[in-house]
């Protein structure tokens, strides 16, 4: 029964940007040479946010290493959102082997990322932990959903990993010319409140999932009379 879920799970992709990025990747996929495959791909997206959480840290004593953490997280997005385009675009697809392996390496990937920013100084590793925990329940979520209902939603509340990694991206450039923010005449990290404005953001999307989620399963397997 796992194995005839995950293999034929429906994918759901309603986000903002969602028709603009696939056309892109079938169309770097097509034109990507045979040599570099799927594997390839996701190794890159491991390695580049591993690049970007030790940007981060050294961005800590070097501000100017912020920009190697756009860099990193415009490598990722190719190698992340890329290889399972081209595993479809040359029908070399392995459904369990690719999920299995693309969200381990998306935990581990998200690890790196906030354990660079905890030892930045730009955020303090409290929020940095919430926001690990928050990502971890969503996973979590989202991985039983597409077991139980047979469907795998990419992206929550309109939003998915492309546009989390430009908002990123965008706050990461901030942080060279606004590290602080002003909020009720207190001073705070800009990267502290972003921060706990994802935690409550990821906290509403994981309510919202889980509330749909058992109300879906609970009509479709209503209680025998």
């Amino acid at each position: 029964m796992t194995e005839h879920i995950v293999s034929e799970h429906v994918r759901e992709h309603g986000s903002l940007l969602a028709a603009v990025e696939k056309r892109a990747l079938i169309w770097m996929a097509e034109r990507l040479p045979p040599s570099v495959g799927s594997d390839h791909l996701t190794l890159l997206g491991l390695a580049a946010m591993l690049g970007a959480g030790l940007a981060y840290w050294a961005a800590g004593t070097q501000p100017l290493a912020l920009w190697g953490v756009v860099m990193a997280l415009a490598v990722n997005g190719f190698g992340d959102s890329l290889d399972g385009t081209v595993a479809r675009v040359r029908n070399q697809q392995r459904p369990m082997y690719g999920y299995y392996v693309d969200h381990v390496i998306d935990i581990i990937g998200a690890l790196f990322l906030l354990g660079g920013l905890a030892l930045s100084g730009y955020m303090t590793p409290l929020v940095a932990l919430g926001l690990l925990i928050g990502f971890l329940m969503l996973s979590a979520e989202t991985y039983l959903a597409t077991h139980a209902c047979g469907i795998f939603r990419i992206s929550l509340l309109r939003v998915d990993p492309t546009e989390l990694r430009i908002l990123l991206a965008v706050g990461t450039v901030c942080l060279l010319y606004k590290p602080w923010v002003v909020v009720g005449g207190t001073p705070y990290r800009l990267f502290d409140v972003g921060g706990i404005v994802a935690i409550a953001g990821m906290g509403l999307a994981l309510t919202f999932a889980v509330a749909r989620n058992t109300r879906d399963l609970y009509r479709a397997e209503p209680l025998p009379r």
